[in-house]
C-alpha cells in the first residue's frame, strides 16, 4: 500500500487527508471509500485518462482507494494528482519516497494539471503539520507566494511531476518552485474603482462615512432616489484603512475556498466590497448549499456589505444579518456539515424615507400617507436598526452642485484621517483582539467612553425624547468616542455627542411616523 498526502476543505480551514492506495491481484476494478463526492468519483476516468495518455500502463487488478480520514466528506477534483501519484507509485513507476511530499491538483484527459480551490489554507495547513514541500497546478503560483515555512511547486502536467520523481528531467526543469511575493509592494499598487472627491455635495454623508470608516461602524443612507446613496457607498471601499497582511490572508483563504480568487494577484489587496441584489436568497446571504460554502456574508469579511434599498430585501434575509453584525461570524447548518465562518465587515445600507421616496425632500413633495410611511420604515425592524450606528440623511443636490467644476477632498486625503484615528484605537485596545470602536464591549465602553456633566445632559434627553433602546445608546457612546478620535481628543466632548446623536435619524423618522 501507497499513502499520499493532500488536504481537504471544511469551512475556510484545511487538514490532511491520506491518499491511501492499494493494488491487489483480481479482476479488474477501481474502489473508492472514504466519504467522497461525485466530483471526486468523477476522477476515476480523469486519473485514467491521464495516465495511459501519457504512455504508462493502467494497473490490471482490484485498485482500492481509501481517503483518510473517512468520517470527512471529501469533495472537488483536487484529489485526482494524488490518486494518480498513488497508482504509478504503487507499480513502481515512481519508486523515491514521499513522506515529504504533498499534493493536489485536477486533471484533464491529457494529464494537464488544472487551477483548484482552497490552495491557500491547504498549503497554511502543510506549515502546521510539518510537510516541507507541496506541488500544486501552475495556474494556482500566485495564491502560493504568500505562505512562508514551506517549499510549494507548480507543475503544468502530471508528466512533469513523474518526471521530476523518476530523475527524467528537461531543461528547463518540470517544476517551478514559487517565489515569495511583497505584499507592502502589491499593497501600494492595489487601485481604487472610484474616488470620493467625485461626489458632489453630500458634505454630512460624506462626514458620516468617514466617522464609519475611522470607528467600524454600521451606517445606513437615507434619501430620495438620484440623491447619490450608491456612489457614496461605492466611494467608502476607497476611504477605509489599508488592509494588513493578516486581514489580507484571512479574506484570501474565504476567496480561494469560493473559487473567486484575483488570478492575477493571488491575494485580495483591497477591501471586499459585496453588493447582494435585494431578490437574494438567505442562503446566497449567509452561505448555504449542500456542503455550506460562504455567501456574501462572509465574503464581504474585513470589507463592506453594500445593501441597496434594503427595505426591498426579503425580510428573512435581514434578520439573518443579526448573529454576523453581532459576533461578527455566522454559523451554517446544513445536513451534510456545519461550519463557521468569519463575518466581520461594515454593514452600508441605502433606503427611501417613504414609498415615493421624497419625505422630508427639501425639492419634492411627499404623497405618502402616515400609515404607508410607517409601514415601510417597519419592514425593517427595530432590533435591526438597532445595530446601524449611524442613520444619515441624503437629499437630492442641486444644479449649481453638479456644475461646479471644484473637486471635493480625496479619498486618499479622508483614508488618512482614518488611518489615525485607527492608529490611536489599535494602541487603545492593545493587546486584545477588539481593533475599532464599533466591537468595544460593554466593560471597555464605561472604561472609554466617560461623559462629563453637560455630555450626559445632552444625552439623557436624546434618550428620552427618542424613545433609544439601550443598544442604541450604547452605539451613540461609541460613534462620539470615533468622532473624539478623529478630532484628536482623549475626552468625549458634548459637541462629539451632540453630532453623534444628530445621526440618528430613523429614530426621529419612527418617533415622527409613531406621532
Amino acid at each position: 500500500m501507497i499513502t499520499v498526502k493532500s488536504f481537504g476543505i471544511t469551512g475556510v480551514n484545511g487538514y490532511i487527508v491520506d491518499v491511501e492506495v492499494d493494488i491487489a491481484k483480481g479482476l479488474p476494478g477501481y474502489t473508492l471509500v472514504g466519504l467522497p463526492d461525485n466530483a471526486v468519483k468523477e476522477g476515476k476516468e480523469r486519473v485514467k485518462s491521464a495516465i495511459i495518455n501519457l504512455d504508462y500502463k493502467f494497473p490490471v487488478g482490484n485498485v482500492v482507494i481509501n481517503l483518510a480520514p473517512a468520517s470527512a466528506k471529501k469533495e472537488g477534483a483536487n484529489y485526482d494528482l494524488p490518486i494518480a501519484i498513488g497508482i504509478l507509485a504503487n507499480t513502481q513507476i515512481i519508486n523515491k519516497p514521499m513522506t515529504d511530499w504533498a499534493f493536489m491538483g485536477e486533471l484533464s484527459l491529457n494529464g494537464e494539471l488544472r487551477r483548484v480551490n482552497g490552495v491557500l489554507p491547504a498549503l497554511l495547513t502543510a506549515v502546521e503539520h510539518g510537510i516541507k514541500n507541496v506541488i500544486i497546478p501552475a495556474d494556482n503560483y500566485r495564491e502560493a507566494a504568500f505562505v512562508s515555512g514551506i517549499n510549494v511547486y507548480t507543475a503544468r502536467s502530471l508528466g512533469d511531476v513523474v518526471s521530476y520523481f523518476t530523475g527524467d528531467m528537461l531543461e528547463p526543469g518540470p517544476l517551478v518552485q514559487v517565489q515569495k511575493a511583497n505584499f507592502d509592494t502589491l499593497l501600494a499598487d492595489a487601485v481604487y474603482p472610484c474616488d470620493m472627491k467625485y461626489v458632489r455635495g453630500q458634505f454630512v454623508a460624506k462626514r458620516a462615512l468617514e466617522i464609519a470608516a475611522a470607528g467600524g461602524h454600521n451606517i445606513i443612507l437615507i434619501g430620495p432616489p438620484g440623491s447619490g446613496k450608491t456612489m457614496l457607498a461605492k466611494c467608502f471601499q476607497t476611504i477605509l484603512p489599508p488592509m494588513t497582511f493578516t486581514e489580507s490572508m484571512e479574506t484570501t483563504k474565504i476567496h480561494s475556498c469560493a473559487g473567486l480568487l484575483d488570478a492575477e494577484h493571488g491575494i485580495v489587496l483591497t477591501r471586499p466590497f459585496r453588493c447582494p441584489h435585494h431578490t437574494a436568497s438567505s442562503a446566497s446571504l449567509a452561505g448555504g448549499g449542500k456542503y455550506a460554502r460562504p455567501g456574501e456574508i462572509s465574503l464581504a469579511h474585513n470589507g463592506v456589505l453594500f445593501l441597496d434599498e434594503m427595505p426591498e430585501y426579503n425580510r428573512s434575509c435581514l434578520e439573518l444579518l443579526r448573529q454576523p453584525l453581532e459576533n461578527h461570524n455566522i454559523m451554517i447548518s446544513r445536513a451534510a456539515a456545519t461550519v463557521e465562518y468569519p463575518a466581520s465587515f461594515v454593514l452600508v445600507a441605502s433606503m427611501n424615507p417613504c414609498p415615493c421616496g421624497y419625505y422630508g425632500s427639501r425639492i419634492q413633495r411627499c404623497k405618502c400617507t402616515q400609515s404607508k410611511i410607517q409601514h415601510y420604515l417597519g419592514k425593517i425592524s427595530g432590533p435591526l436598526l438597532d445595530r446601524i450606528d449611524l442613520h444619515i440623511e441624503v437629499d437630492q443636490v442641486t444644479y449649481d452642485d453638479l456644475t461646479n467644476d471644484k473637486l471635493a477632498e480625496d479619498s486618499a486625503t479622508i483614508r488618512k484621517r482614518v488611518t489615525a484615528a485607527r492608529a490611536i484605537q489599535n494602541q487603545r485596545f492593545n493587546g486584545t483582539e477588539i481593533h475599532c470602536n464599533a466591537t468595544m464591549d460593554a466593560a471597555m465602553v464605561k472604561k472609554y467612553c466617560m461623559l462629563d456633566g453637560e455630555s450626559e445632559k445632552i444625552l439623557k434627553a436624546a434618550f428620552e425624547n427618542l424613545n433609544l433602546s439601550a443598544r442604541a445608546y450604547t452605539r451613540i457612546l461609541k460613534v462620539a468616542r470615533t468622532i473624539a478620535d478623529l478630532a484628536g481628543s482623549e475626552k468625549i466632548l458634548p459637541e462629539h455627542i451632540s453630532e453623534a446623536i444628530s445621526y440618528r435619524s430613523l429614530d426621529r423618522y419612527n418617533r415622527g411616523a409613531n406621532e
